[in-house]
This record gives C-alpha cells, structure tokens and sequence, in this order.
C-alpha cells in the first residue's frame, strides 16, 4: 500500500486564511469544473503518494495555518508554452494548529507525521489571533 505525503506551500501576498479563501473564490471561477488550483512549475515526483490522501497546508503570514485537500494533478500549458502543474484542491480550507515557518521557495514535501492538526469542528470558524501573537504561542509550544 502506498503512504501519503503533503505538499507545502507560501501562500505569498495573503494576509490570511480569509484572504487565500476570498482570492480562490474569485480564481476558481475561471474553470468549468469551479475546482480551486495552484499552478506551479514543478510536478510532484511522489505524485502517488500526494494523490493517496495529500493535502497542501497553506503557510500565511510565516505561520502553517490550514489545508486543502489535493484531489488531482493536471497537466497545464501556460501562454509561454511551458507544461506546468495544476494542484487541484478541495473547496473549502481546513484551518489547522498553527505552527512557524520560515519562508521558502517553491513547494516542499510535508510528512504526515510533521503536519500540523485539524482544529476541532467546533474552533474552525473561531476568530484567528494576529499572526505575530499566533507565532510567538506556537514558538513556545502554546498552540
């Protein structure tokens, strides 16, 4: 049986977990199938494993914040005539634990076991603390 893996990624210019909803809202209107995506250069080489119950968590603000499930990988040829990969996600972001990161480029590999949790049902609509107040809990092991 294969495992799964996450994918990792800045979610860059966003301000929050509301932000990255509200953009993907207004992007995902431009396909037929109104699924939300991340287009990026690299195809994942584990792409089974991703496709085995992956998800992408969403780093906002320098902090690990929610998750997506991913559902499929597309194959996309931008205007520059270059194949690149469509991350198709589930709608609907998951918030999760906070946890810091520090920036990156690019997307990472997440191993199930270093991922952060869901927040429970009742805490996923909880209003979120200011990212610098949720980074400095999350660094002294608070959240």
């Amino acid at each position: 049986m294969d495992k799964s893996v996450h994918l990792i990624k800045l979610s860059v210019g966003t301000e929050s977990v509301e932000g990255l909803e509200a953009w993907q809202e207004t992007y995902r209107a431009r396909f037929a199938d109104g699924l939300p995506r991340h287009v990026t250069r690299m195809w994942p080489r584990r792409e089974t494993e991703v496709l085995n119950g992956g998800s992408i968590f969403w780093v906002i603000k320098g902090l690990i914040q929610c998750r997506q499930r991913i559902l499929r990988l597309d194959r996309v040829t931008g205007e520059d005539g270059i194949d690149r990969c469509a991350i198709v996600l589930e709608p609907g972001l998951i918030r999760t634990a906070t946890a810091p990161k520090r920036p990156f480029q690019g997307w990472r590999y997440l191993k199930p076991e270093d991922a952060p949790v869901d927040l429970s049902g009742s805490r996923q609509s909880e209003d979120t603390l200011p990212p610098e107040l949720a980074g400095a809990l999350a660094e002294i092991g608070v959240l």
